[in-house]
């Protein structure tokens, strides 16, 4: 206890404090969010919030014990600083009081996504971010029971994060310097035929070693297992991509990746909606979730490493039936008008519409079976001019890897899809926009409007509870990665 002081005097010396030198140093901390602080406590006359007379109070103790465990979210727990053990007097009281406000403000915002800027690393990302003030913070935290688990709190709530959450620790308390096994390129191999290379598979798959060298049904079964995990072909055929699968991150490696994952989950609304529309690029695929629950999964296709899918959460609000196509200017420009000089013909053989209005030029493709966004599309205004669609070259579906678009996503069974978002309750069924295929081009306006994210995850907990990995196949993970540190 420090002797002879009052919380009046605790106060007193916490406005010193910001008159003579402000609110903590930190290197992220602005002017305008130092500004903030001090207008905070100026606004509750200075009174502390984590300090009495006696020291650091219970509320205090318990937020400085969750800054000291933000590794266990992904965060870095040395870039929130706290207040020594000894306080020995008003002015060092309130300066912990100061330090403890600060750090916890800092800890909620990056929670929220606040720690790298995503636009900075690609303008073809778009995060949803709700980043808290000091007295929203400063008011849940004192105002909760368990101020330290109301700290966790700003963290992302979704399923998804907690389970990477859960993988970050398990990875970290059972992770052993265990040499990473490399496999040499080679032939395929299937069942039954023999290599040198079989000797290393089972070593890096955990295999009990045998002399044999036969690529046997246990080999092919182990492989086939990891194929799945990886989101490749799972045939049990050691194919090129197998191996080079194979030569998996190593722990501190698929350690940053998961803590970049975990970073995207913050760049989401905190409430994706009862029910939501998911498309995960790197896996090319899309979900509908009610309540909690997949009700609806189909693969997609994505745009091409050239031409990404944007990254971003919106609301889908209509559909148009046998849409036409109007080319984009940027494909306009790189593709489509030097095939028109070198062929005048070009367009005409391929059904194009070419309008010209002085120096412009629009390129139209009317509706119908050739047409490039098939039969339906379904719309979420944006910025980025993207939607999803139907398409006429159905069979790239079959692909593994289905990175093609310009941008926009592909859709499987788009005419199911159709009857979700509308709603059979409302009246369209499947076949009710069957039999409206090839009748003119129509809107419909959706009676409910449905939020849809397109997210980038690479790294995820399937609804098996297997940890699964995918390409990277724009660089976000790289990106993120160097944004954090976590290359170095």
């Amino acid at each position: 206890m420090v002797e002879a002081l009052t919380p009046s005097d605790i106060a007193q010396a916490i406005g010193a404090r910001l008159a003579q030198e402000g609110p903590p140093a930190h290197p992220r901390l602005t002017r305008a969010m130092r500004d903030e602080i001090a207008a905070f406590y100026a606004a509750r006359a200075n009174r502390p919030l984590w300090v009495d007379v006696k020291g650091v109070a219970p509320a205090g103790q318990s937020i400085i014990a969750r800054l000291g465990e933000a590794d266990e979210d992904g965060l870095d727990a040395t870039a929130y600083p706290v207040p020594p053990a000894a306080l020995s007097d008003a002015a060092a009281l309130a300066a912990a009081d100061l330090q403890i406000t600060t750090s916890a403000f800092l800890y909620a915002r990056d929670a929220r996504g606040g720690r790298i800027d995503a636009r900075r690393l690609s303008n073809l990302i778009d995060p949803t971010l709700d980043l808290p003030a000091v007295a929203n913070v400063a008011a849940a935290l004192s105002a909760a029971s368990d101020a330290g688990k109301a700290l966790q709190d700003f963290n992302p709530p979704h399923a998804g994060y907690r389970a990477l959450r859960a993988r970050l620790r398990d990875l970290r308390a059972n992770a052993e310097p265990v040499a990473s096994v490399s496999i040499p390129n080679g032939p395929v191999l299937r069942v039954g035929m023999s290599d040198s290379r079989v000797a290393l598979l089972r070593e890096r798959l955990k295999l009990a070693p045998l002399s044999d060298t036969t690529y046997d049904a246990t080999v092919a079964a182990a492989v086939s297992e990891f194929q799945r995990e990886r989101g490749l072909r799972a045939n049990g055929t050691l194919t090129p991509r197998t191996v080079a699968a194979l030569s998996a991150p190593n722990v501190p490696r698929l350690e940053a990746n998961i803590v970049a994952n975990m970073e995207r989950w913050r760049w989401l609304p905190r409430d994706l909606g009862e029910r939501h529309i998911i498309v995960n690029i790197p896996e090319y695929e899309m979900r509908v979730v009610d309540d909690g629950k997949v009700t609806h999964e189909v693969r997609v296709i994505v745009g091409r490493p050239d031409t990404p899918t944007p990254v971003f959460s919106d609301r889908m609000q209509f559909l148009v039936l046998n849409p036409s196509w109007y080319v984009p200017p940027s494909i306009l420009k790189k593709e489509f008008l030097p095939k028109l000089a070198s062929d005048p013909g070009y367009a005409q053989r391929r059904g194009y519409e070419v309008i010209r209005r002085g120096n412009q030029i629009t390129v139209r493709q009317p509706p119908g079976e050739r047409n490039a966004l098939g039969n339906i599309k379904f719309m979420f205004p944006n910025r980025h001019a993207v939607y999803l669609h139907d398409t006429p070259t159905r069979n790239l579906f079959a692909s593994d890897r289905r990175a093609f678009s310009h941008g926009c996503v592909r859709v499987d069974k788009p005419l199911q899809f159709a009857e979700i978002v509308l709603g059979k309750e409302n009246g369209w069924t499947e076949e009710r926009v069957r039999s409206l295929i090839g009748r003119g081009e129509r809107s419909v306006k959706m009676e409910q409007t449905i939020p849809i994210h397109l997210v980038y995850f690479t790294t995820f907990v399937d609804e098996n509870g297997k940890l699964q990995t995918r390409d990277d196949i724009y660089g976000h993970d790289r990106r993120v990665r160097a944004a954090l540190g976590l290359d170095g």
